[in-house]
């Protein structure tokens, strides 16, 4: 979150609390309507004040607009959404997690044993490639030396693709395909 969405949000919650607690006191009896009216009308007589006022009014406004309409995406990460900035002297590139997925789609699927792939693509806060890999594998298939070469395979590929490091590759197996299982598919 942006410091002026920060901004926004506290001088909005803090407007709100005070509308409701005078609001509140109202409904209760506790503060007189003529007393709030008066008070209204002595901040009002004063020049100053009413230009204060007018001015924080303003302001409030501004940011209310901001903050309704240009809010900041919370998948946004170095100002692009969904994607990763790499920069150079050049200029910019920005490489989709969608693209990044499909990179690790096409190599898991490169492996006879694995079926029906889907992966995720995740950068936490350290801006670090997390990779979570599902499919299913056939039963002749050795999972642990699959998901080592999987881990090791995308890895590299991401790496020599968009020159980025991946901190870790997930994988979850879903299914065991037999052949019997295979035979119903087809």
């Amino acid at each position: 979150m942006k410091i002026l969405d920060r901004i926004g949000l506290i001088i909005f919650s803090n407007l709100i609390l005070i509308i409701s607690v005078i609001i509140c006191l109202l409904i209760f009896g506790w503060l007189s309507p003529d007393t709030v009216y008066d008070v209204i009308k002595l901040v009002l007589n004063d020049q100053v004040t009413t230009n204060i006022i007018l001015a924080i009014s303003i302001v409030c406004i501004v940011l209310a607009i901001k903050c309704i309409f240009f809010s900041t995406d919370k998948n946004e990460i170095g100002g692009i959404k969904d994607g990763i900035l790499l920069q150079n002297a050049e200029g910019k590139l920005v490489i989709s997690k969608t693209t990044l997925e499909e990179l690790v789609n096409n190599v898991a699927s490169g492996f006879e044993s694995a079926k029906d792939v889907t992966s995720k693509i995740i950068l936490d806060e350290e801006k670090n490639l997390i990779v979570y890999v599902m499919l299913n594998v056939e039963e002749n298939a050795v999972i642990k030396e699959l998901s080592n070469n999987l881990q090791t395979k995308i890895k590299s590929a991401i790496k020599k693709t968009a020159d980025l490091e991946v901190k870790e590759v997930n994988i979850s197996i879903k299914e065991l395909h037999t052949k019997e299982t295979q035979g119903l598919e087809q």
